[in-house]
């Protein structure tokens, strides 16, 4: 900061005339006239746009409403954020309940590859899972969503690419994180893929690409600590989501 000051203030000076030899003599060594109507640009310094931690934790992601949502949110940052279509968590959540295996879903408080792919298919949207290797996300070039298995119980997140040997995730809990390909071995279930095709008409938004600057840098950010990725604490959290599809209740009698 003190280096872009100082060159500021040498291109004012400098532009103004002020440091002439001639006028230098008749003035004290710390008095001098700063013009005050050049800008930073006219000076020639590159102004710098920042965002905060929270919003560039969360940029292009759509953070899950709910404990057992992420299937919903990892489907819906996909379709936004790729796709470029324009569909809310709840109207993805009310297509899986109505095209998916609906009594499942109520038994295991959760959404499956199975549902994602049923409602995609609704709305015009092909899909499809596969059985990969590590091998095959390296060569991959579009986004897709995985099931890792983390502390005990599952989890959705959507795979964005795989360089320089870590794993780029963008978590619906978790927000923009990476891991070690060695990592992420470890804790992808199955070696599940699932990848939603974009529609032929539709031109994708592939706002999920790795940029440049993910590239050459990465905090290594990663979930460390599994009280936030917990399981459903109750039947109350389940019923309310659910309830916003006709009332269902999942209560045993």
């Amino acid at each position: 900061m003190i280096a872009i000051l100082l060159g500021v203030l040498a291109a004012m000076l400098g532009g103004a005339g002020i440091l002439a030899k001639h006028e230098a003599k008749d003035r004290p060594l710390e008095s001098f006239d700063i013009p005050t109507t050049m800008s930073v640009a006219a000076a020639g310094v590159q102004t710098v746009s920042m965002e905060p931690f929270s919003e560039l934790k969360y940029k292009n992601i759509v953070h899950q409403a709910y404990d057992y949502s992420c299937g919903s949110a990892a489907l819906v940052t996909i379709l936004k954020y790729h796709l470029g279509i324009d569909v809310s968590e709840q109207q993805s959540m009310e297509g899986m309940m109505a095209f998916g295996e609906k009594d499942k879903i109520i038994e295991r408080r959760g959404f499956s590859l199975l549902d994602m792919k049923r409602y995609l298919a609704s709305i015009n949207v092909q899909s499809a899972g596969f059985r990969a290797e590590i091998a095959d996300l390296l060569t991959l070039d579009q986004p897709g969503i995985v099931p890792i298995d983390y502390a005990g119980f599952k989890h959705f997140v959507v795979l964005r690419g795989v360089r320089g040997g870590l794993v780029f995730l963008a978590d619906p809990a978790m927000g923009n994180i990476t891991f070690p390909v060695e990592e992420f071995a470890t804790l992808w279930d199955r070696n599940t893929l699932f990848i939603a095709y974009p529609p032929k008409d539709r031109t994708p938004a592939l706002k999920l690409a790795l940029s440049d600057n993910e590239l050459g840098v990465t905090d290594m950010d990663r979930v460390r600590d599994r009280g936030l990725l917990r399981p459903i604490d109750d039947q109350l959290r389940m019923e309310r989501l659910l309830n916003g599809f006709g009332g269902v209740s999942i209560r045993k009698q």
